[in-house]
């Protein structure tokens, strides 16, 4: 016998203090020359405002489900300006708090003459920070972030990228876990794991409302795509595992959930107002608010819009045809640009035509992978580039799965693409050939000046790690350095029993994965060869990526507790790699 589940509370929800009319962020996303974009989450439909000097800028608040949300542009600001900020909701000032600890919030615009230094990281737990949770978790290394900028001990980063597993629909927390048994029982599926909107809501919530986290997110811009966690472990693996979680009766209100809160909480946020005004939902945001502002006083206070039903039909139709939405986007940063694309959505899965992205996606990749830039980043949530004998062994393992050995072969090589997570580019070979031929037709100077180099950033793997595409490529016409940079896990580390499997798999694999695939005709043979050369590193850390003219300087950073002070854990440097470009 279980007690009687209390009646479900939208607030509660939320994690919402029922004093405060806003209750998460705010979020400053995107950013350009003379634009920003802040995201927030308020307690009930309001007009949200942001302060900055003597300019600003309003929005109303739209609604999904029973969250409130507002994405207040901010236009018109000087190139490479840094302001203050204020957020009110209905006129009453919210954001900076009354006695904040934290320096003011600030919008930092871009300035293109500036040499671009970006933070990115992956795979963050949400977690308390006392002793109890840093000795299981580690310490949480955006934290650690967010009090050195406070303390004046880090340069500042024009932009956090954060390459997948932002929340944990799979994992979850003591805290989520007893809010998720306040609302239904757990004996049945999912148990803990998440079900629904409400519960990614609240998940959302625990992720970026510690009052460090959520000063930095206000203050530092932001840019995010998804991995499989954010939805869950292995999501689109392959055909196999696509039938067997629709069997169930409960994933398909995870991945509803799980995408329409993406588009609520992480998508808009990547969007430039241009980009904002083109998208199929977002329109309809813009529309009702030209519409309130060009009535009659009274439509001022006009009923909020609800967007659930066009979220929830948009994501239906994701997940049957996922060509009809674009998760993948560009921003341009002045000497680099970084084009972020969709590596889980986008996948085709049909065993006879398997690609990590569909014609669509490949093609609008393939679109924003020109040169005449000084540096082009490619960021994926999993790693382009694998340890060469785990990308062996994924190829392998792929035309094993597919057939090619066999149909009682084929089972076991399914059985282990799931259970070792084999599904990252090597796994889908056909898109792994066409991206690399685009990035090789870049590097070779055939799309306008060839960058000084080409730098896939991501995450996933728990490690972090630097491969260079060796000498080999330079025959081949490459004029540009072709680097994979991993910085992974931000705050999730691996067990360290794993640590020493995966190290030794990566070292033992590579002489027998490579005579095998070289042997094998069915074993696509890379054309273009690479090699780890830092790495990996194992620690809870982001990475900062800093421009020096033609070369990149990477920097991963963590987190240490000093004389038993788990709140205020110092940074500290893991490792420092110099990428030097072509000239």
């Amino acid at each position: 016998m279980h007690p009687a589940q209390p009646v479900f509370d939208p607030a509660h929800a939320m994690g919402l203090p029922t004093d405060s009319p806003l209750v998460l962020g705010p979020m400053l996303r995107y950013v350009g020359e003379t634009s920003a974009t802040v995201w927030a989450q308020t307690a009930e439909h309001s007009v949200v405002t942001v302060t900055a000097g003597d300019r600003e800028w309003s929005a109303p608040t739209f609604r999904v489900r029973e969250g409130h949300y507002a994405l207040v542009v901010a236009d018109g600001l000087p190139v490479g300006s840094d302001v203050e900020y204020q957020l009110r909701v209905d006129g009453r000032r919210v954001w900076p708090e009354p006695d904040s600890p934290y320096p003011h919030p600030r919008l930092r615009t871009l300035d293109h003459d500036r040499p671009t230094r970006l933070a990115f990281g992956s795979c963050r737990v949400s977690e308390p920070h006392d002793a109890r949770a840093n000795k299981k978790n580690g310490v949480d290394a955006l934290r650690t972030l967010a009090l050195a900028l406070v303390r004046g001990d880090e340069e500042w980063p024009d932009l956090m990228a954060f390459l997948g597993d932002q929340v944990y629909a799979d994992w979850t927390s003591d805290e989520m876990r007893d809010f998720i048994a306040s609302k239904r029982d757990i004996d049945e599926d999912p148990g803990v794991e998440i079900k629904d909107y409400e519960e990614y809501a609240h998940l959302y919530w625990l992720a970026w409302s510690d009052p460090a986290n959520r000063w930095l997110l206000s203050t530092l811009p932001s840019c995010m795509i998804f991995d499989d966690h954010d939805i869950r472990d292995d999501w689109n693996t392959s055909w196999t595992w696509h039938e067997q979680i629709n069997r169930t009766r409960w994933w398909h209100d995870r991945l509803v959930g799980g995408l329409a809160s993406y588009w609520v909480y992480q998508h808009i946020g990547n969007l430039a107002p241009d980009e904002l005004a083109a998208d199929e939902i977002y329109a309809r945001v813009l529309e009702h608010a030209a519409a309130r502002d060009a009535g009659p006083s009274g439509m001022r206070d006009q009923d909020e819009l609800d967007l659930t039903d066009a979220v929830f039909d948009l994501v239906e139709r994701v997940d049957r045809h996922p060509e009809v939405y674009r998760w993948s986007y560009r921003r341009d940063l002045g000497d680099c640009r970084l084009v972020v694309v969709d590596s889980r959505a986008a996948r085709v899965l049909e065993p006879e035509r398997r690609s990590m992205l569909d014609e669509q996606e490949q093609r609008w990749l393939d679109e924003q992978l020109t040169g005449d830039v000084d540096h082009l980043l490619i960021g994926t949530s999993l790693p382009f580039l694998l340890p060469p004998g785990l990308h062996d062994f994924e190829a392998i393992d792929e035309v094993t799965a597919q057939g090619a050995y066999g149909r009682p072969l084929a089972a076991v090589g399914e059985k282990i693409r799931q259970v070792v997570d084999l599904e990252h580019w090597a796994a889908f070979n056909d898109g792994f050939e066409a991206v690399f031929d685009m990035v090789m037709d870049v590097a070779r100077g055939n799309r306008g000046r060839a960058p000084a180099t080409v730098t896939f950033l991501s995450g996933d793997v728990h490690n972090s790690y630097v491969a260079h595409v060796t000498d080999a490529a330079a025959r081949h016409g490459a004029r540009s350095t072709i680097v994979q940079a991993v910085c992974s896990p931000i705050r999730n580390p691996m067990p360290m029993a794993l640590r020493v499997l995966m190290s030794g798999m990566a070292k033992s694999l590579v002489k027998p994965m490579n005579a095998w695939a070289r042997r094998s005709k069915r074993v696509p043979d890379p054309a273009y060869p690479w090699t780890v050369t830092h790495g990996p590193w194992y620690d809870n850390c982001f990475a900062e990526l800093n421009v020096q003219g033609p070369d990149l300087v990477v920097v991963w950073r963590g987190g240490e507790v000093r004389g038993g002070d788990d709140e205020n854990p110092a940074l500290t440097t893991v490792a420092e790699v110099k990428i030097a470009g072509s000239r």
